[in-house]
This record gives C-alpha cells, sequence and structure tokens, in this order.
C-alpha cells in the first residue's frame, strides 16, 4: 500500500528477454519476502502478457518462466495449458507462488529448489471438479457471478446506465454529449425500455485500453507485489500473552455473532502492495483476468468522471451528467446492480448468483441481526465511503452496549430504592401541606401528596447515580472517538486508502466552470488550476453565515410560540370538562406541548435542507468532499438547535424567572410564567426526550424503508399491468427503484450524530437514551443494509479516507455534553440543593455520626411559606411553594435567605469542578489511546523498506540487461 514511483517502474523488458535471462538472485536485504514477490511477479507477469492485444485478438502460445534462487527453468506451455493458467483461481496461484519463497526467519528455503512448471499446473487442471467449483466460488466470484448485466452480444460489461425520456425535445444535447463519450473511448448502446415505451436506457460500457488509460490518468492504485509479512524474535517473548490471545481467537471461531468468512470470496487485493497504476508498466501488475483486474465499483468510478467531464455543449460551463439532469436532457444515471438480490435456489447448496444475493443473505436480511457485518465485501460492492459509514455504524451500535447497560443500572437502582427515599416518603406522607396554586384564574390549592407519582418517577431519573452515569457517559464519548480513530486507521490501511485524498481529489465541475478564468498554480502539483479570490469567498461566506443566523432564530421563535402554547392551555386544561385532564393538567400541557413542537420540528426540517443546498451552492466549495463537509455543517446547525432547543427551555429557563406569589412575572402583562411541577422539573425534560426521541427514530425508519417500499410496490404494480409475459432486464428493475438520495449519506451520518447527541447531552436526565440507541440501532443497521441492497438503486461506489467532518462534530458534541450535564445536574435537578441541606442544615450537619437519615426534613425546608390572605382569595393561612425565601412573619418576607445563596454557590463550584475534572479525565483518556496502532505503523514502516528493496533489484536487473546487451560482466548484488 506504499505509494510507489521512480525506479521500480524503469525496467521495460519485452517477453522473449526474458525467457532468455537467469533469475536474479535476491539480495540479502531482501529476504524472505522479496524472493516471493519477485517471483510471483515474475510468473504472474507472463501470464498477463496475454491481456496486451485487444479483446478480439486469439491467444498465442506464451513460453512462461518459473524463478528460483539460483536459475530459471523455461517451459514452453500449449494452448490449452495457457487456457489452464487464466483459469486457474487467484487462490491457487497464491498457493502456488508462495510456495516459491516462503520465509523462516531471515533464510529462504527456496534457494536450492527447482519446480516442475508443467507438472504444477496439470496438477491445477486435473483436480477434482467439484472442488475447483468450490474454489472458484469463493475466489473468483467478481469473474463469474459479478460480472453484472451485459450488452447484447453477451460479452461487454454494462459499467453504468445513463435513463432518458423519447418525447423529450432536447436530442441535440444528447446527441452531442453522447457523440463526446464516444469519442473519449466509451461503448454506447440504447434499448427501449419494456414497461415504458417513452423510457429509452443508454448502456455504457468502458473498454480495457480506455479504462487503463484513465486509471492511469486517475492515478488509481492496484496490486503489483503480494505482500509477506515479517514478525521478528521479539514475538517468542510474548509467552502467556501468545497463548492469551490466541484463546481469545479460538472462542471467537465459535461466536455465533461471527460471519462463516467459508461463504465469502477472497479479497486477495487487500494482501498485496499497490502502486498507481501505468500504461507502459503493466506487466509489473497482477492481472489475472482483465475483466475483473479493475473491480465494478472502480470501473463505475471511471466512467463517472469521465461523464462528469464531458461537454454536451460550446462553452467552458456546458459540461457535465449533473447538468443534463437538471435541464431535462437526461431522467437518471446509474451504476447497475450485478443482478436480482433473491434466488429460488439456496444459497447454501448453489452458493450466491452474484454479491448482491450474498450481501442480502448474510447481511440485508433482518435474520442477521445478530451477525457482524461483511464490511470488505460492502466495500467492494458499495464502495470504501459507504463501507465507512457501516463500519462507524456498526463501532457506534457495539460501543452503546456498555452504555446502555450502565444506564439500565442505575435506572433499575433508582426503581429499587424508590420506595425508600426520603423525600419520596415526605412527598407521599404530607397530606396536610397545601401548595399555592400554579395559576391564576382555574388552579385551586393542591395538596402535596397528590404528586407522590411525580416525586417517585422523578426520583428514576434523579438519584445517587446521576452524577456518577454523567462523567461515565462523558469518559465513554472519548474513549469511543478515541477507539473509532484506531479502527479508522486500521480499515485506511487494508481498503489501501492511506495518502489517497491529497492524490487523487479533483475539482468540482462547478467550480472550474465558475473560476476558470482565474487561475493559480497548484503548489503541490505545480500545475495551473481555477482559483476562488478571498474576496469572493469571504463575501459568500458572510451570505452564508447571515443565512444560518436567519434560519436559527426563525428556530427560537418558534420554540418562543410553543413556550406561549403552554402559558395558554394550561389554564384551560386546568377548568377542563375531563376529570383526568383537570387532575393531571400539567402532564397534560407538557404532552401536548412536545407534540406541537414535534411537528413543528418535522415541518422546518423540510426547509432547511432547501436552504442548506442554496447556500451551500452559493459558497462554490472547491471539491466535492468540502461541499458534503459545508452542507453537512449547514444540515446539523439547523436541526441541533431545531432539535434542542426546546429541551434546553425546558432544562435551563423553565419555573426559573417565575417570581413568588403575589409577584408573578408575567410575559407581556397577560400570561403568568409557568413553574415547575412540586417535584421539580427533571420530569418534564425527561417526558421532552422520551417523546422526541421516539417519535423522531420512527419517522426516520418509516421514511427511510417505509416509503421506498410503497413507492417501489406502486412501480411494480404498474409494470405488471403495462406487460404479463415478458422479461424485465436488470437495468430496468434498476430504474424502478428509488435513487439514493441527493446528499448521499448526510441523511444517515445526521440522524445518528443527532442520536449521539440525545445519548450524551442530556443524559443526566434521561440515563435510558443509550438503550434507545442501542434498540434503534440494532434495527437501523438491518434497515440501512435492507434499503441499499434491495430498495435503492446501486449508488456511486464514492472512495473516502474517513467519515468527513462528522468527526469533529462528534467531538464538539462531546464536549458540549460535559457542560450540558454539568448544568442539568446543577441547576436541573435538586442534587445540589439534597447536598447542601444533608452536610449543612440537615440533622447530620452538627455531627459525624450520621445515626438517622441526613435527608430528614429536606421537603419542608425546600418549601416557603406565604400567607393566602395576599391574594384575595378570601382564604386564611398559609400555602407553600418551591423556592428559598423569608416567611411572611420574617423581617425580610419573600427575600432569599441565606440557604439560597449558599445552595447557587454550591452550584457554580459544583460546575466548575465537574467540568474541570471530567476534560481532565478526557485529556488523559485521548493522550494514552493514539489514533494509529502501534503494530499497524510498524507494518507501514516495514511495508516501506520492502518497497524500497524491490526498487533496488528492479534497478539491478534493468541494469544487468543493459551490460549484457554491452557484453559487459553481470554482477548478482550491488557493487
Amino acid at each position: 500500500r506504499i505509494h510507489v514511483t521512480g525506479g521500480i517502474w524503469s525496467m521495460n523488458i519485452s517477453k522473449s528477454e526474458i525467457t532468455k535471462e537467469t533469475s536474479l538472485k535476491p539480495s540479502r536485504r531482501s529476504l524472505p519476502c522479496l524472493a516471493q514477490s519477485y517471483a510471483y511477479s515474475k510468473s504472474l507477469s507472463q501470464s498477463t502478457s496475454l491481456f496486451q492485444s485487444t479483446e478480439s485478438e486469439s491467444q498465442a502460445p506464451t513460453s512462461i518462466t518459473l524463478i528460483s534462487s539460483d536459475k530459471a527453468e523455461q517451459v514452453n506451455t500449449e494452448e490449452n495449458q495457457n487456457d489452464s493458467v487464466l483459469k486457474c483461481s487467484f487462490a491457487d496461484l497464491s498457493d502456488f507462488c508462495l510456495a516459491l519463497g516462503k520465509d523462516k526467519g531471515y533464510t529462504d528455503e527456496s534457494e536450492h529448489a527447482t519446480y516442475d512448471r508443467s507438472r504444477l499446473i496439470h496438477d491445477f487442471v486435473t483436480k477434482d471438479k467439484s472442488e475447483f467449483k468450490t474454489k472458484l466460488s469463493k475466489n473468483d466470484m467478481n469473474y463469474i457471478a459479478s460480472s453484472g448485466p451485459l450488452f447484447k452480444d453477451g460479452k461487454k460489461r454494462i459499467d453504468y446506465i445513463l435513463v432518458y425520456r423519447k418525447t423529450n425535445i432536447q436530442y441535440d444535447k444528447r446527441n452531442t454529449f453522447e457523440k463526446n463519450l464516444r469519442a473519449e473511448g466509451l461503448m454506447l448502446e440504447k434499448e427501449p425500455a419494456i414497461a415504458s415505451p417513452d423510457i429509452m436506457f443508454i448502456k455504457i460500457h468502458i473498454p480495457w485500453d480506455t479504462l487503463c488509460k484513465y486509471a492511469e490518468r486517475l492515478n488509481i492504485r492496484m496490486p503489483f507485489r503480494k505482500k509477506c509479512y515479517y514478525t521478528d524474535g521479539r514475538s517468542k517473548s510474548m509467552g502467556r500473552m501468545q497463548t492469551y490471545f490466541r484463546r481469545i481467537k479460538n472462542w471467537m471461531a465459535h461466536n455465533p455473532m461471527v460471519l462463516d468468512k467459508s461463504a465469502f470470496p477472497d479479497l486477495e487485493d487487500s494482501d498485496c502492495y499497490t502502486g498507481p497504476f501505468s500504461r507502459a508498466r503493466i506487466h509489473h501488475f497482477i492481472i489475472n483476468n482483465k475483466d475483473t483486474f479493475f473491480s465494478n465499483a472502480t470501473r463505475s468510478r471511471i466512467v463517472y468522471h469521465m461523464l462528469e467531464r464531458t461537454k454536451y455543449e460550446n462553452g467552458i460551463s456546458k459540461v457535465g451528467i449533473r447538468k443534463l439532469i437538471n435541464n431535462g436532457s437526461y431522467i437518471a444515471a446509474f451504476p447497475p446492480h450485478e443482478g436480482a438480490y433473491k434466488s429460488s435456489q439456496p444459497i447454501k447448496t448453489h452458493g450466491p448468483q452474484n454479491n448482491r444475493h450474498l450481501l442480502y443473505e448474510r447481511w440485508a436480511r433482518w435474520g442477521m441481526w445478530y451477525k457482524h457485518q461483511p464490511l470488505d465485501l460492502i466495500r467492494l460492492y458499495f464502495g470504501e465511503k459507504i463501507g465507512l459509514y457501516f463500519a462507524w455504524l456498526g463501532w457506534y451500535t457495539g460501543m452503546l452496549i456498555p452504555a446502555a447497560i450502565v444506564g439500565l443500572c442505575v435506572f433499575f437502582y433508582g426503581l429499587f430504592t424508590m420506595n425508600k427515599s426520603q423525600v419520596s416518603q415526605e412527598i407521599c406522607k404530607a397530606t396536610e401541606v397545601f401548595m399555592c396554586p400554579l395559576c391564576d384564574k382555574n388552579c385551586s390549592l393542591q395538596r402535596l401528596n397528590d404528586s407522590c407519582i411525580y416525586a417517585k418517577v422523578t426520583y428514576l431519573f434523579d438519584n445517587g447515580g446521576t452524577v456518577f452515569f454523567a462523567i461515565f457517559m462523558a469518559i465513554w464519548a472519548t474513549v469511543f472517538l478515541e477507539f473509532w480513530k484506531r479502527r479508522r486507521s486500521i480499515l485506511t490501511y487494508t481498503w489501501d486508502l492511506i495518502e489517497w485524498e491529497e492524490e487523487e481529489e479533483t475539482l468540482r465541475p462547478q467550480f472550474e466552470a465558475k473560476y476558470y478564468k482565474m487561475e493559480i498554480v497548484n503548489p503541490i502539483t505545480g500545475k495551473p488550476e481555477p482559483h476562488q479570490p478571498s474576496s469572493d469567498k469571504v463575501t459568500r461566506l458572510l451570505v452564508s453565515v447571515s443565512g444560518i443566523f436567519f434560519m436559527i432564530s426563525l428556530v427560537i421563535t418558534a420554540v418562543f410560540g410553543v413556550v406561549v402554547y403552554r402559558l395558554v392551555v394550561m389554564e384551560q386544561f386546568a377548568s377542563f370538562k375531563w376529570n383526568f385532564i383537570k387532575q393531571y393538567w400539567q402532564f397534560a400541557t407538557s404532552a401536548a406541548a412536545v407534540c406541537i413542537n414535534f411537528i413543528i420540528i418535522m415541518l422546518l426540517n423540510l426547509a432547511y435542507e432547501k436552504i442548506a443546498y442554496l447556500l451551500t451552492n452559493l459558497e462554490y466549495p472547491r471539491t466535492e468532499s468540502e461541499w458534503e463537509n459545508s452542507f453537512a455543517l449547514k444540515m446539523f446547525l439547523f436541526q441541533f438547535v431545531n432539535l434542542n432547543s426546546s429541551i434546553f427551555y425546558i432544562a435551563f429557563f423553565l419555573g426559573r424567572f417565575v417570581g413568588h406569589p403575589g409577584k408573578y412575572n408575567k410575559l407581556f402583562d397577560r400570561w403568568r410564567l409557568e413553574e415547575c411541577h412540586p417535584s421539580g422539573c427533571l420530569i418534564d425534560l425527561c417526558l421532552q426526550m422520551g417523546v422526541i426521541m421516539f417519535l423522531k427514530q420512527i419517522w426516520n425508519n418509516f421514511m427511510e424503508l417505509g416509503y421506498p417500499l410503497i413507492q417501489n410496490w406502486w412501480s411494480r404494480h404498474k409494470i405488471k399491468r403495462g406487460i404479463h409475459d415478458a422479461s424485465i432486464p436488470q437495468w430496468e428493475n434498476d430504474w424502478n427503484l428509488q435513487p439514493m438520495n441527493l446528499h448521499g449519506l448526510m441523511d444517515e451520518y445526521l440522524e445518528m450524530v443527532l442520536q449521539f447527541g440525545f445519548t450524551t447531552i442530556f443524559v443526566a436526565a434521561f440515563p435510558l437514551a443509550p438503550l434507545l440507541a442501542l434498540l434503534n440501532n440494532i434495527i437501523e443497521i438491518r434497515l440501512d443494509a435492507y434499503k441499499f441492497v434491495t430498495q435503492w438503486r446501486r449508488p456511486l461506489p464514492a472512495r473516502a479516507t474517513d467519515i468527513g467532518i462528522w468527526l469533529g462534530i462528534l467531538e464538539g458534541i462531546g464536549i458540549l455534553a460535559v457542560i450540558t450535564n454539568a448544568f442539568v445536574i446543577a441547576i436541573t435537578s435538586d442534587y445540589i440543593p439534597r447536598f447542601v441541606y444533608e452536610y449543612k442544615y440537615g440533622p447530620c450537619a452538627n455531627h459525624v455520626e450520621q445515626s438517622e437519615n441526613c435527608l430528614k426534613g429536606y421537603v419542608n425546608n425546600s418549601l416557603s411559606f406565604f400567607d393566602l390572605s395576599e391574594l384575595g382569595m378570601g382564604k386564611s393561612g398559609y400555602c407553600r411553594y418551591r423556592d428559598y425565601r423569608g416567611p411572611p412573619w420574617s423581617s425580610k418576607p419573600y427575600e432569599f435567605t441565606l440557604q439560597y445563596w449558599h445552595i447557587l454557590a454550591a452550584r457554580l463550584a459544583f460546575i466548575i469542578v465537574f467540568e474541570h475534572l471530567v476534560f481532565g479525565i478526557k485529556s488523559f483518556i485521548a493522550y494514552l489511546i493514539p489514533d494509529v496502532p502501534k503494530g499497524l505503523h510498524e507494518r507501514i514502516r516495514r511495508e516501506k523498506y520492502l518497497v524500497q528493496e524491490m526498487m533496488y533489484e528492479a534497478e539491478l536487473e534493468h541494469l544487468q540487461q543493459q551490460r549484457r546487451k554491452s557484453g559487459q560482466p553481470v554482477h548478482h548484488e550491488w557493487p
């Protein structure tokens, strides 16, 4: 996976020259890996020379050279033997080549060995047919079953599909575009739709020569040497550690969650060194079959690159398939699926029909919910970008398991100790304590014990485990992100994505068309490219930021409207005819407000997406990743504020500025501000979070799967009415599926990131949030898999090295979660007032021995007195309300007491201590966990060393040939 340039490609040896030369003895530096990879490459380079001709050429007899350590053995094979080499599976060739140079420490056993090449080939051919078929079905699946739909000749693979309507009048643009595509080397074939006579399909095939040309132009990395992993003597000292890990590995083999690897194709390219493809050095690459050398994903990606940069009219901006779709010339463009995802024959006995069928049976079916995901196959079929999304989603879901367990333990702790809570007992026994009216007109005095149920429910979420759980979740968020970085680095290495972004990311066509007149030399490539002036960029950013703030202010306005609604309807619910609503009017007010707020959230989300799209296009981002990051950030800001603004209001503003009886604060001097329940505001916060989280997950799941299912069912229903016995081709079935949304994976990431915010930001108020998230994600993985495999057209297999801007957003949410949880514990919950009472004003304040409950009398202490005669209700006596104010008979009635200031100081101190403690732990953990595992770092360095040795050997071979041509003596080692 090391970027290879320079000397290794300096060789240009003809086939006849190679067969006459004696093999080069590997140098001492490169043993043992070099002998293996060198022999492997040389033997394969001869077999791959068969593919240097065009597709129609017949294949002549070839001379194949076998390289050993001391001498080369030349074998002339006939036509049928050549075919045997081509038909031999990749695994068989790998096993054969590995036999040439197995390493043991630094010795090479192949140094004194010779092999009969013809006998080995004959052995491959005469193997048992059933065994051969089994190996082919596993190792050559890409060639046999995954080639996908073909042209009418049954040979050319369809790499892309364009769709247009015959009645569309913009045929000139289409004709010019298709003519230019043919000029670029693509092959096109038109075919009308069977179900709809107005629909025309254009099937696109990219020939081998064009494929090689653009693979070289795009610096696509392809395998050229077999990898050899080296382990030194230090492994012998591991001892017990090795035994321990071996036991874990053996247990994992029997783990029911682990997938059966024998059911999946061997992706051998992950075990090869790779380098940028070059036509002049094609003999260096491992090409078993040119039809499968470039994967379907790579072929589709190259074709899309050509579609995006082909003109359809004269003019610099008249370019690209996107603009043709936008102006109606074409109505769709997509790569085809490889075939049906279901088969009438069972997969266990007959094997998978194609990779899509295999993904459905081993990944997308609901019965596979407990299995690990086949990430390598997902990446092979859908591309690295979608593969990284499912890798991240699976990692996030797995990390939710400990968080859900701890949250459930905190909840059950509150459930089992609920009846023993001193606060709940005092509230339930307070039959003679009357609370002041919570509204002006229709509310009456309420006994404190009427809120007994609310007090017990509040204790479920506000108990002694709340602080511990908040600290745990802050640490959990850090551990999750740090270990994901390690996981991402391993996937980046395995999928050959190291340094890909700097090498291959190209400019967006819209950016090139807009700023083609203003060019600047790229400091990396040294080539001129379009440049956006700084003044233009700043101006566009200011307009975009202004639009963002406008939309955020609109969200705040909507929340304010919901607050006014709560103030208006609480008087009505307090005098409602139904006794249940009249008795629990506060609960009814909160529930109705939550539902209305959810509807507003869903409606505003529709507007946010369009506005964010317009603002992002207005900025003219330079590359696709910049466009996606900018759009994702806007959507996150909009939806995060939209989703959490009402929760922030309930957590930090509800009941904080109401005043006191006789002097209540009123909105617009008309509506009295809403107070918290006698048991506190935490129950309102839990209700708000639970309802929004539950309803949003149901709505998202319906829109992701239910809506496409209904649309696809209706499309199939219309097709069945139009035709009866005709067979529908694969590309027409794909056309009848739903297209992937315009913004790619943004909606999927956004949904999960917002859920991550719910799971961490207010987790102190709702410890069941991780459990709900875990249950949803178990469904979400299979739902997304089923959607990608069965309900959506095949998306463009795009590449990516990470999850983009979402990682930074997740880290920002982790920081915000620490702050919000500190404020929730200090301000929203009663943890700090109980703590101050216990150690300052309670029965345990003056002595160390705690012989009685230290919270005894807390409820009475937390309620202030008010003289009912001051209300003008014709009643005498006193009522109670939640606050720390002086009684009517004090020298300063209704003024804040000293205890109020003690509690305020304790709250501020707790926030400071909590934040510094948790941030310190988070930083320490992030420091301890490196982003790249040490073993992976050493392996990358080892591969760099081996590639350097290969470059030395290749250069030496080139010098030897030059010396032989000139009659000079030949050296087998460096001078």
